[in-house]
Parts: structure tokens; C-alpha cells; sequence
């Protein structure tokens, strides 16, 4: 059984941007449903696995629907905690040539990662992926997950589900996804899925499942 991670900061310490209302609602519904489910489904199919990141690519490429979307939603959520921190963290060291590399500046990687977060019809993530030595914003729909992109490591990802900022931001996906930005982001855990893909190394993993 894979378990239901506790997030890596109180339910109040993203406020005013993710208040504990609604972090208590995402955090403890959302993402615990779909880990309730994702063990549900393993256990009726017998199935014997050992990561949930090996339970997202193998249903993503057997067409297995139902347990692809509540394995790889578990595990964005999962990763999605990851990315913040109450009052966010500086950008530095090798990562942050990256950036200049990449995108100019780290204000030309805002731009085109709000853009693209903007921009995007409906219910999603958008991400900040290494891939090929390069750096690249990138958005899915739904369930949608790097993690069945070959060659691709995500760095950076943020929940546009509406119920992501509804509570909070009344529904105004720019204004949530700005202030997200500016004040959230944990450049740090950013840094080390970059120097993680640089390492050939696996970066970020979801929990494993408790030994019987």
C-alpha cells in the first residue's frame, strides 16, 4: 500500500496564496483520494510493484485509464508539495546559469512558464522540465505527467486544477499563478532535480510502500 504523505509544512504556511482551507481540501481529499484509489486498484489486480513511478508509466503505457489517472495524481500532488516553501527560496549556483541559458533571465523564465500556465484550456499542470541538456515549460492536461516522457526529468510543476486557487483567488488562474511565483517556489528543491538529472540520478521520489 503506498502511503498518503503528510505535506512538508502546516496546512497554514502557504497563506494568504494557498490558505489551510484550501490545502486541507486539495491536500486531504484530492490527493488522498487518489492514493486510496491507486491502492485499491493494485490490490483487486494482484499486482506486485515496487515505485509509484513505475506504476504511472507502466499503466500510462498499457492503457490502463483509470489507474494511470489517480497513480500519476498522486504523485504530481506528491511533487507538487515539494516545489514551495513559506516565503520561497533564492535562485543560485549552476541551476541558475541554466536559467540565463535557457530563458535569459529568471524573469524570462516567469514569463514564459505563466504564460504557458495561463494559456492552458482547462484542468492540468504546467512544468519546468530538463531534458537533452536543456531546459523547457511544458503543460499536460489532466493527469498528465513528465514522468512517461522519455528522457525528461521535471524540475518544477504547478496545479492548475481549479480547485488549486478557486477558494483562494475566486477563480483568477493569472493572479494565483503570479503570487505563486513570487513568494512560494523552492528554488532550492529546484536546484537538486536539476543536479539530480545532471548526475544521471533519479531525483524526487514518491514514498514507498511500508515494508510488511
Amino acid at each position: 500500500m503506498f502511503p498518503f504523505p503528510a505535506l512538508p509544512y502546516d496546512d497554514d504556511a502557504l497563506a494568504p496564496i494557498i490558505s489551510a482551507r484550501t490545502l486541507r481540501a486539495h491536500h486531504g481529499r484530492h490527493q488522498a483520494r487518489h492514493v486510496q484509489v491507486t491502492n485499491e486498484l493494485l490490490s483487486t489486480r494482484g499486482y506486485v510493484v515496487e515505485t509509484l513511478e513505475e506504476v504511472v508509466v507502466e499503466a500510462f503505457r498499457t492503457g490502463q485509464r483509470k489507474l494511470f489517472d489517480n497513480a500519476a495524481q498522486a504523485w504530481n500532488h506528491g511533487f507538487f508539495w515539494n516545489c514551495m516553501r513559506p516565503g520561497g527560496s533564492a535562485l543560485e549556483g549552476r541551476f541558475a546559469q541554466a536559467v540565463v541559458s535557457a530563458f535569459g533571465s529568471l524573469e524570462g523564465l516567469r514569463a514564459s512558464f505563466l504564460t504557458e500556465a495561463a494559456a492552458h484550456f482547462g484542468s492540468g499542470w504546467v512544468w519546468l522540465v530538463a531534458e537533452r541538456g536543456g531546459l523547457s515549460v511544458a503543460s499536460t492536461h489532466n493527469a498528465g505527467t513528465p514522468l512517461v516522457w522519455n528522457g525528461s526529468t521535471p524540475l518544477l510543476a504547478c496545479d492548475l486544477w481549479e480547485h488549486a486557487y478557486y477558494l483562494d483567488h475566486q477563480g483568477d488562474r493569472a493572479g494565483f499563478l503570479s503570487a505563486w511565483w513570487d513568494n512560494l517556489v523552492d528554488w532550492t528543491f529546484v536546484a537538486r532535480q536539476f543536479e539530480a538529472e545532471n548526475a544521471g540520478q533519479a531525483g524526487w521520489r514518491y514514498p514507498l510502500p511500508a515494508l510488511a
